[in-house]
């Protein structure tokens, strides 16, 4: 977390330094080193936001889940609200989700940042294959409940699929800087869900694409 937090921090004194110094008075350049200096600021504070949900998470990994939330609407509504962002990145993201109550015991808001984080790394890191499939199953007769991710991009070097979930691993730092990520997502998806008695099963082909499934 220092490291993450140094890199920006350590850019914006020297972009301080320098329009109090040699660029005092050069307008162009201040232009350009404050909307730099925005930017870097603005990743301290994703940086900032995803530290504290952790922390939040790790404080309430003990608390039994006392709601039932029904995963149909839940996932439904995590894809409106993503559909300026995968309309912006040109990904189509299709739904296929069951005409039944799909309940688990579970908290809500932690649910849609579960799924919030899949479908928008999918749209993202999957953007040149244009869509994201998203498949919920299970919840009647006793058959297991699944979500599943799908992404149709360049896929992830098998060697890398065992560690993403570790807290700032990244399979491309330049990639996951300029999608804003913080090489924290995943961490948190792995937290929530263990809380919920789930797990990610992540599956990917080089070259076709990418599966996340939500196994409850």
């Amino acid at each position: 977390a220092s490291h993450e937090l140094r890199t920006p921090l350590a850019s914006l004194r020297g972009f301080i330094e320098t329009l109090q110094g040699p660029a005092r008075n050069d307008l162009k350049a201040h232009e350009r080193f404050l909307a730099i200096m925005h930017e870097q600021a603005t990743r301290m504070s994703r940086l900032v936001d995803d530290l504290l949900s952790l922390s939040r998470l790790e404080l309430r990994s003990n608390l039994a889940l006392e709601q039932t939330v029904d995963l149909v609407p839940l996932v439904a509504h995590v894809r409106d609200s993503l559909q300026p962002l995968a309309g912006d990145l040109g990904v189509e993201v299709v739904l296929d989700l069951p005409k039944h109550p799909v309940t688990v015991p579970g908290d809500r808001d932690e649910l849609v940042e579960v799924f919030e984080n899949l479908i928008e790394n999918a749209c993202k890191y999957g953007q040149e294959g244009k869509r994201v499939a998203v498949v919920l199953t299970g919840g009647a007769d006793g058959v297991p409940i699944e979500l599943s991710v799908t992404d149709y991009g360049p896929g992830i070097p098998p060697e890398h699929v065992p560690r993403i979930t570790e807290r700032f691993y990244r399979v491309n730092v330049e990639a996951s800087r300029s999608k804003k990520g913080t090489g924290l997502g995943l961490a948190i998806v792995k937290h929530i869900l263990t809380r919920h008695k789930a797990r990610l099963v992540v599956k990917s082909e080089m070259g076709k694409g990418t599966v996340f499934t939500v196994k409850f």
